[in-house]
C-alpha cells in the first residue's frame, strides 16, 4: 500500500521529539536520518543479492528491533549493524548511538534509542514496495527533514542544506536535460553539503549522469552519501575533504578533473579559505584570473569552479550579492572573468532565503561554450518574488518557474529581466560592475499626488490612464465610469459605494469572466481525460509537470490574469493534497479510493513499537479514505442525513443562546436565579415548583423547555450520527472505479481548482475597485471645502465663547 507523503513526513518529524532537548537539531538530524537510512535499505535490499546496496546478514533494521530494551543497545547498534553497513558500502562514520553526552546515561540512553527504533518500526513505514517507479518518495522525505533540521538549527547551522527551490533553479538554468545527458556526462559540486544540488541535476538529466561531490565536513558528507542512495543514485562519488586545499578529483597528469556541469552553493565569504592553499603558486593553476583576498573566499570558489569546467562546460553558482560589485582584487578578477566571456547570466535572489545567513544572494550562470563570442549577459532581478515561511523567505513555485522560463527564453520583461550588452557593462560609467539595479530598475512607478486636484477636486486623467491594462480588456468601462470635468481631470459617474457591484456586473467584466471560464473548462476537460487514465505504475511527477505546463500555456496571453498565479494555486494544491492522491493511484490504482485504512486506533504500542491488531474505529473522525474523506462522501451521497444533523445542531445552538440570555437576565441580585448556586434545568425546575408568580413561571418554563429541546435534539443528533457512520463505512467498499474517479477528479480536484480560479477573477475586480475608490476619496475634499469647514467651526466656537461671556 502507498504511504502518503504527508503521513510519512508527519511520522518522521514526530520521531525527532525523542531526541529534542538533549542536543541541537544539527546533531540529532544525524541520528534520525541514519535510522531512516537503515530502515529504507533493509526494506529495499536485505534480500536482494544484486541490489545497489549491500545489507549484511545480522545488520538489518529487524536486528535493531531485537535490541530494543537491552542495556547494550547503543553499543550493539554501533558494532553489529552500522559498522558492517559502513564497510560494505564505503560510507563514512555514522553517529555514535552509545554517546552518553548526547543520548543520556544508563537507562535514559537505552530508553531513548529503543523509542527511536520503535517509532521506525511502524507497519506504515514499510518501504519494501512503496516507491512508485521513477519517483523518490524517501528521498523527498529526506529533503523534508533536512529543511526542518536547518530551520531548527538556526543561524550558521544550516550549511548542510540548500533550499530545494534554489537547488531546482540551479539545475534548470545550466540547461541539462535527458536529451543532452548520457552516463558519460559528469556533474560536480565542490561544496556538496547534503548533495541536494547534485540530485536536482540528476533529476533534470533523467538520471543519465555521473555525479561527483566533495564536502569538507565528514558527517555532512556521510549525509550526502546516504542521500544519493535514498535517491537511487548509489554510484555517486562523495569525498570528505577540503576542496580548496585538497581537491579530490585530479587527473593522472596532476591537473584538475574537468566536468560537463558544476553546481555549487559555497559557504559565503569564507574567511579561512586560504588555509593549506598555496595562493601565490597554486599547483592546479586555479587563480590565473586573479588572486582572491586572503579573508574572503567567494572568488576562490568561483575560480576553482571555472578551472573545473570543460571547454564546453556549464555551471550555476550561488554567491553573496557582493561578488557583483566589490572592488580591489575582486573587481579585477570579475573584470578578467567578464573579458573571457564566461558569464552567461546573473539572477538576483530575495534576501533571507538561506538558513546560514540573511544577506541577499545571486546565481551566477557560467558557460564556457562559445564564451569568446559572448556579447552580453542576461540579467534577472527576482528579488521581490517570495513568500514568508516562519522567519525566513522562500521562493514560491511560481517564482522559480518564472525565473527558469524567462532565463530559458531570454525574454525581456519590464522591471524584471533584460540582456545587458558587454559594451554597457564595460563602459566608463559601469566599469565592469555587475550590480543588478544598475541595469534593471525594479522600482514601481511613484503614486504622485496632484496638487491641483487637491485644490479644485476631480480625478487626474493621468491616474485613470495608468489603469490602461484594465481599459484594454474592458474597453467601454472607462466611459461608463468617468466623465469629463475640466481639462486634464474627470469625475466619477458612479457613486463610490456602488463601484464594486457595478464592475462585477458590467457586461464586459462578465464577458471576460466567461472567456476565462471557457479557457479553464477546455483545460480541465483535457486534464480529466488524462487523470481518468491514470493507473498503477504511472509517474506522479510527470502528471503534475504536464498539467502545470499546459495551464501556463493556455493562460499565457491574458493581461489581467497572471498565468503564474494560477500555476501557484495548482502547485500548492499538488503539494498539500493532490500528490498524495496521485501517489496512491500510481501504487495501488483507483481502488485506493474505497480503502479507508487511516483509522483512529485505540491501544498502546507493544515493546516492538507495533499496535495490537484489535482496531476500534472512533466515529467518523477516525475514518479517512486514502483519497476520499468521509466528508466528501457525505456531501455527495448522504447530504440529506447531514442536513438533518445540521438542522438539529442549529436547534441546539438557538436554544442554548436563549438559555444563556435568560441566565444573564435573571442572575443579577434581583433576578429569579440570584439564589441558585448552579443554574441548570434541574435547579430551575425545583424553583419553578416552589413559585406562584405567573411572570416567573413563564420565564422558568421557557428555560426548562429550551433545555428539554436541547436534550431531545442531542439524542436525535447521536442517532443520526450513528446512522451516518454506518452508511459511510458501508459505502466505501462498494464504490465503483467510475464513482471513485468522479469523486476524486470532479468533486475534489476540479472543485478546488475552480475555486482558485474564481478567487483570481474576484481579485481583478477588487483591485480595480480599490484603486478607483482610492483616487475618488483622495481628491473628494478640496481646499475650499476644508476652508469652509474650518470657518464654520471657528464661527460656532466664537459664538459659544460669547455666550459664556469670555469674548466682548
Amino acid at each position: 500500500m502507498a504511504i502518503k507523503k504527508s503521513e510519512l513526513y508527519s511520522s518522521l518529524w514526530a520521531s525527532c521529539d525523542e531526541l529534542r532537548g538533549g542536543m541541537d537539531a544539527s546533531q540529532y538530524k544525524d541520528y534520525v536520518l541514519t535510522m531512516l537510512f537503515v530502515k529504507y535499505i533493509s526494506d529495499k535490499y536485505k534480500n536482494d543479492h544484486y541490489g545497489a546496496i549491500t545489507v549484511p546478514e545480522g545488520a538489518t533494521f529487524d536486528d535493531m528491533v531485537e535490541l530494543i530494551g537491552k542495556p547494550d543497545i547503543g553499543d550493539k547498534i554501533n558494532k553489529q549493524i552500522l559498522y558492517p553497513i559502513k564497510v560494505e558500502n564505503r560510507l563514512n562514520e555514522f553517529p555514535d548511538f552509545n554517546d552518553e553526552s548526547k543520548l543520556g546515561k544508563g537507562k535514559d540512553l537505552v530508553d531513548t534509542v529503543s523509542n527511536l527504533v520503535r517509532i521506525f518500526n511502524d507497519p506504515s513505514l514499510d518501504f519494501a514496495g512503496n516507491s512508485a517507479e521513477g519517483d523518490d518518495i524517501l528521498g523527498d522525505a529526506y529533503e523534508f527533514l533536512m529543511r526542518h533540521f536547518a530551520t531548527e538549527s538556526g543561524k550558521s547551522k544550516g550549511q548542510f542544506y540548500t533550499p530545494s527551490e534554489v537547488s531546482r533553479v540551479l539545475a534548470k538554468v545550466i540547461g541539462i536535460s535527458p536529451n543532452n545527458a548520457t552516463y558519460q556526462t559528469t556533474a560536480y559540486d565542490p561544496t556538496c553539503g547534503s548533495g541536494s544540488l547534485l540530485l536536482k541535476v540528476a533529476d533534470e538529466s533523467g538520471k543519465n549522469i555521473t555525479l561527483y561531490g566533495q564536502e569538507k565536513e565528514t558527517t555532512t558528507a556521510n549525509l550526502a552519501r546516504m542521500n544519493m542512495i535514498l535517491h537511487n543514485s548509489p554510484n555517486a562519488e562523495i569525498v570528505a575533504d577540503n576542496t580548496l586545499s585538497r581537491p579530490a578529483y585530479i587527473e593522472n597528469d596532476g591537473t584538475l578533473k574537468r566536468f560537463d556541469y558544476v553546481v555549487a552553493n559555497p559557504p559565503f565569504s569564507l574567511k579561512s579559505w586560504s588555509n593549506g592553499v598555496n595562493i601565490d603558486n597554486d599547483e592546479y593553476n586555479r587563480f590565473s584570473l586573479g588572486t582572491p583576498p586572503d579573508k574572503n573566499g567567494d572568488y576562490a570558489f568561483l575560480e576553482h569552479i571555472i578551472a573545473s569546467l570543460k571547454n564546453t562546460g556549464k555551471a550555476a553558482v550561488v554567491l553573496p550579492h557582493g561578488v557583483l560589485f566589490r572592488g580591489n582584487a575582486e573587481g579585477e578578477i570579475r573584470k578578467n572573468i567578464l573579458k573571457k566571456g564566461y558569464i552567461k547570466g546573473i539572477i538576483g535572489l530575495p534576501a533571507n532565503l538561506f538558513y546560514g545567513t540573511g544577506i541577499p544572494a545571486c546565481i551566477i550562470v557560467l558557460d564556457k561554450e562559445n564564451a569568446e563570442h559572448r556579447k552580453g549577459i542576461f540579467m534577472i532581478d527576482a528579488s521581490k518574488g517570495f513568500m514568508k515561511d516562519g522567519n525566513k523567505n522562500r521562493l514560491r513555485e511560481q517564482d522559480l518557474r518564472k525565473i527558469t522560463d524567462v532565463f530559458a527564453s531570454q525574454e525581456k520583461l519590464p522591471r524584471y529581466s533584460r540582456m545587458v550588452s558587454m559594451t554597457e557593462i564595460s563602459d566608463a560609467k559601469n566599469d565592469y560592475n555587475l550590480n543588478i539595479p544598475r541595469y534593471i530598475d525594479t522600482q514601481e512607478a511613484e503614486d504622485v499626488q496632484n496638487i491641483e486636484a487637491h485644490l479644485q477636486g476631480g480625478i487626474p486623467e493621468a491616474d485613470v490612464e495608468a489603469l490602461n491594462a484594465y481599459w484594454k480588456v474592458f474597453k467601454s468601462l472607462k466611459e461608463d465610469f468617468f466623465q469629463a470635468d475640466r481639462a486634464g481631470f474627470v469625475s466619477l459617474k458612479v457613486p463610490a459605494s456602488e463601484l464594486k457591484t457595478t464592475i462585477l456586473n458590467h457586461p464586459e467584466f462578465l464577458a471576460f469572466e466567461n472567456q476565462v471560464k471557457e479557457k479553464f473548462a477546455s483545460w480541465i476537460a483535457t486534464q480529466k481525460q488524462d487523470w481518468s487514465a491514470l493507473a498503477q505504475g504511472d509517474h506522479p511527477k510527470e502528471v503534475i509537470a504536464q498539467a502545470s505546463q499546459s495551464l501556463l500555456r493556455i493562460f499565457d496571453d491574458y493581461t489581467l490574469l497572471d498565468a503564474y498565479d494560477l500555476y501557484q494555486h495548482l502547485m500548492a494544491y499538488w503539494s498539500e493534497t493532490m500528490q498524495d492522491d496521485v501517489y496512491s493511484i500510481a501504487i495501488d490504482g483507483w481502488k485506493a479510493g474505497n480503502d479507508y485504512q487511516r483509522l483512529v486506533i485505540k491501544g498502546k504500542k507493544g515493546k516492538d513499537g507495533k499496535i495490537a491488531k484489535d482496531k476500534e474505529i472512533a466515529g467518523l473522525d477516525g475514518v479517512e479514505g486514502r483519497m476520499i474523506s468521509s466528508q466528501l462522501l457525505i456531501s455527495i451521497y448522504f447530504a440529506d442525513l447531514q442536513a438533518q444533523i445540521t438542522e438539529q445542531e442549529t436547534l441546539v445552538e438557538t436554544a442554548q443562546a436563549r438559555m444563556t440570555e435568560i441566565e444573564e437576565e435573571q442572575s443579577s441580585e434581583e433576578g429569579l436565579f440570584a439564589d441558585l448556586e448552579k443554574v441548570n434545568s434541574t435547579e430551575v425546575n425545583k424553583l419553578l415548583k416552589a413559585t406562584e408568580d405567573k411572570t416567573a413561571i413563564g420565564i422558568m418554563k421557557e428555560y426548562v423547555a429550551q433545555a428539554d429541546s436541547i436534550k431531545k435534539a442531542n439524542a436525535q443528533i447521536k442517532d443520526l450520527n450513528s446512522t451516518l457512520e454506518k452508511v459511510v463505512l458501508a459505502k466505501y467498499p462498494t464504490l465503483s472505479e467510475t464513482e471513485i474517479k468522479d469523486l476524486v477528479i470532479v468533486h475534489k480536484w476540479q472543485a478546488h481548482l475552480e475555486s482558485a480560479l474564481s478567487q483570481e477573477q474576484v481579485r481583478i475586480g477588487q483591485n480595480l475597485t480599490q484603486r478607483i475608490k482610492e483616487l475618488a476619496e483622495r481628491y473628494s475634499t478640496t481646499l475650499s471645502t476644508l476652508s469652509n469647514t474650518v470657518t464654520e467651526a471657528e464661527t460656532k466656537v466664537l459664538a459659544h465663547l460669547q455666550k459664556m461671556g469670555l469674548l466682548c
